[in-house]
């Protein structure tokens, strides 16, 4: 008795345990459709046969609830970096200044000249910042279509590769699916066990 019930407890536990290891792979294989000749139907991994369907869905997702194109730019545009930009612009006057310049006209002038330059670039380059921003917002949100650019790397990712990526990121979770089917197969074959013994 206690022969079987163990048999027939491991059998149910390598049964919930395989069945579960096929059923996350078939989230990617196969990865072209495979028909069944007998049968007449065709079987192909959950993920290649929705791929378009999960791509456009998150291509939507990003663009409406996540990121814009605005927001992008707004964000290269913020404070911190416009300091750095308006920065960058200063240093690049003060060198084409000293260095163009005749080197005729004193020294003291060309500070003059650098400061006159900087003290505009100060007062204007906000104005001409958000004039630029305005124009590349209004420039992207007509050439730039972010949810199908997202859409279309999806479709052309390998889905190898993405299945490499997705089984070593989520192993640990994976393997505990596969564990969870041995232990309900475990009790599965305990409570055959149990029928066929004590009721049937």
């Amino acid at each position: 008795m206690i022969l079987r019930f163990a048999v027939m407890a491991l059998v149910g536990a390598g049964i919930g345990w395989f069945t579960n290891r096929i059923a996350i792979r078939m989230l990617f294989r196969p990865q072209k459709p495979f028909k069944i000749p007998v049968m007449g139907i065709s079987i192909q991994g959950l993920i290649p046969r929705r791929r378009q369907e999960i791509a456009s869905s998150i291509g939507e997702v990003v663009d409406r609830e996540l990121v814009s194109i605005e927001e992008i730019v707004l964000g290269l545009a913020a404070d911190k970096n416009r300091e750095e930009i308006i920065e960058a612009i200063k240093r690049k006057v003060d060198e084409i200044t000293k260095d163009k310049l005749p080197g005729l006209i004193p020294g003291y002038i060309k500070e003059m000249i650098v400061e006159y330059i900087n003290n505009i670039v100060d007062q204007q380059a906000n104005l001409v910042i958000n004039e630029l921003i305005e124009n590349i917002i209004h420039k992207a949100a007509r050439e730039m279509n972010l949810r199908q650019m997202i859409e279309d790397k999806i479709n052309q990712f390998d889905l190898g590769k993405l299945e490499g990526i997705i089984l070593a990121v989520a192993d640990r979770e994976l393997k505990h699916i596969e564990y969870l089917g041995a232990g309900i197969g475990f009790l599965i074959g305990l409570a055959q066990a149990f029928l066929t013994y004590y009721v049937l």
